[in-house]
C-alpha cells in the first residue's frame, strides 16, 4: 500500500479540526494520534507489546541523530530498518536530526525548551550575557557540524544526508531537514531560519526522489516539510505558503512557541497549508497543547514528555499531573487509572510510591505505560468527539477538570 490520507469528518464546531486516517505501508493510523518517541528504537522502559496491548499506540517515533550516532545507519539499515530491529509491527515515523540542531545549539545552557512565556522570551538579553556553555552544533546555510554527545566526535548534516541517513532508517514517515529555532530568538534571526529552513526543505525533497524507495524496507516513504517561523505570525504564514506550494506528502509544524499563543500559531499554518495532507505537530505533548493543536488541524502528535516524567515519578490524571514520590501517596489505595479497562489499573499509588521509592525499575515501565495511555486516549476521546459534534464540550470539561 502506498502513503495517503482520507478525511473522515470535518468538526462542525471548528473549521480546521478534523478525523482521519493515514495509510501507510506498514498499516494506518487513526487521526488525531499522539505518537510514542521511541528515540533510540525503543520506547523508554517498554517492550513493543506494552506500546501496542496496554498503551494502544499504532506508530511510534524514532531520532534520526541519535541512531546515526548509535548503532549507525548502517547497521539499522542490515536489520532491514529500525522497526524490524525493534521488533516493532507498524506505522513508523523518524525526525530529521533539526531539533539537535536547537538542542545542541541555541538551547544550550539556556534551559529553554520549545515553548517560552512572554516573560522569559522579555528576559532574552540577561539569559544570553550570562550562558558561557559551549555549542555542540554550529549552523551554516549549507548545513550543520555536530558534535556527538556520545564521544565528543565531528559529523555533519546536510538535507542530502539527512534523506540518505532517513532512507536507511526505513520510516513510514519522515521529515525534511529543517532548523528548529529557541523562543528566545529575536525576529531577525527567525527570518535568517526559515530562509535555510525553505532552501533544505527544497534540497530534502529533490535528494528524496532521486534516492527513491527506503534502502531498509524496499517500501515509498512519505516526506513531510517542516514549518517554521517561531512565534511570529508574518513568518508562520510565509513558511506554510512556500511549503505547502512543494510536493511534499505532508508536512509538520516545528520550531518554537509563545506559550500563550500556541493554539493560535497553529492555525496560522493550517489556514494556509493544503487541507489533504496531514499535519504533525513536533514536540507536543502538553495535554492542553494538544487540545489545541486538535481544534486548529492537527493530525498526529509526538513528545518525550509523558516518558520522561514517568521516570520521574509524575503521572497524568484527569484532576492533573501529580508525582507519586510524594509522601501522601504512601497509603493511598487508590487506582493508578480509575479506568477499569487500563492495564494500569490493577496498581495502586501505594505500590507505585513504594516502587519508585525503592528505585525499582518497573516503577517507570507502569509510569510509562499509564501516561503514554493517556495521552493516546485523550487523542482517541477527542477523535470520538469531533465524529460526534461535541468536541467542544469535551474540551472545556477536560481543561476545567485538568487544571483545576
Amino acid at each position: 500500500m502506498l502513503f495517503s490520507f482520507e478525511i473522515e469528518k470535518k468538526s462542525e464546531e471548528f473549521p480546521l479540526a478534523r478525523v482521519g486516517i493515514i495509510h501507510t505501508p506498514h498499516g494506518d493510523i487513526h487521526t488525531p494520534a499522539f505518537i510514542p518517541v521511541g528515540t533510540k528504537a525503543t520506547v523508554k522502559a517498554l517492550t513493543v507489546e506494552e506500546v501496542k496491548k496496554y498503551v494502544g499506540g499504532e506508530a511510534v517515533l524514532a531520532n534520526t541523530y541519535h541512531l546515526y550516532l548509535q548503532p549507525g545507519d548502517e547497521i539499522v539499515k542490515k536489520h532491514g530498518g529500525f522497526a524490524k530491529m525493534m521488533n516493532w509491527q507498524g506505522p513508523t515515523f523518524t525526525d530529521s536530526g533539526g531539533f539537535q540542531v536547537f538542542s545542541l545549539g541555541q538551547a544550550l545552557g539556556h534551559g529553554v525548551s520549545k515553548i517560552a512565556t512572554s516573560e522569559e522570551i522579555s528576559q532574552r538579553e540577561a539569559k544570553e550575557e550570562t550562558t558561557n556553555h559551549e555549542k555542540l552544533a554550529v549552523i551554516d546555510d549549507d548545513g550543520v557540524t555536530f558534535k556527538s554527545v556520545i564521544d565528543g566526535s565531528t559529523h555533519r548534516f546536510t538535507p542530502e544526508i539527512s534523506m540518505q541517513i532517513q532512507h536507511k532508517l526505513g520510516a513510514d514517515i519522515f521529515f525534511a531537514f529543517d532548523e528548529c529555532t529557541s523562543p528566545l530568538a529575536p525576529i531577525e534571526y527567525q527570518q535568517e531560519a526559515i530562509a535555510r529552513t525553505h532552501s533544505w526543505a527544497k534540497r530534502s525533497l529533490d535528494e528524496h526522489k532521486r534516492l527513491g524507495v527506503s534502502e531498509s524496507t524496499g517500501k515509498q516513504q512519505a516526506l513531510f516539510g517542516v514549518v517554521q517561523g517561531g512565534a511570529y505570525e508574518t513568518l508562520r504564514k510565509e513558511s506554510a505558503t512556500v511549503l505547502g506550494k512543494l510536493d511534499f506528502d505532508g508536512y509538520g509544524i516545528g520550531g518554537s512557541f509563545t506559550k500563550e499563543d500556541m493554539g493560535t500559531a497553529v492555525k496560522w499554518v493550517n489556514e494556509i497549508l493544503p487541507e489533504n495532507k496531514p499535519r504533525h505537530l513536533l514536540g507536543i505533548g502538553e495535554p492542553l497543547d494538544i487540545l489545541l493543536g486538535i481544534e486548529n488541524g492537527i493530525d498526529t502528535f509526538d513528545c518525550v514528555a509523558p516518558t520522561r516524567i514517568a521516570r520521574n515519578g509524575a503521572i497524568y490524571t484527569k484532576d492533573g499531573r501529580i508525582n507519586l514520590y510524594n509522601a501522601i501517596f504512601k497509603n493511598d489505595m487508590s487506582p493508578l487509572s480509575d479506568d477499569e479497562s487500563w492495564y494500569t489499573h490493577g496498581y495502586t499509588k501505594s505500590y507505585m510510591h513504594h516502587l519508585f521509592k525503592a528505585d525499582e525499575m518497573l516503577a517507570s515501565t507502569l509510569a510509562s505505560i499509564h501516561n503514554l495511555k493517556f495521552l493516546v486516549t485523550l487523542c482517541n476521546d477527542a477523535r470520538e468527539h469531533i465524529i460526534k459534534g461535541t468536541f467542544k464540550e469535551f474540551k472545556e470539561s477536560f481543561i476545567k477538570q485538568y487544571y483545576a
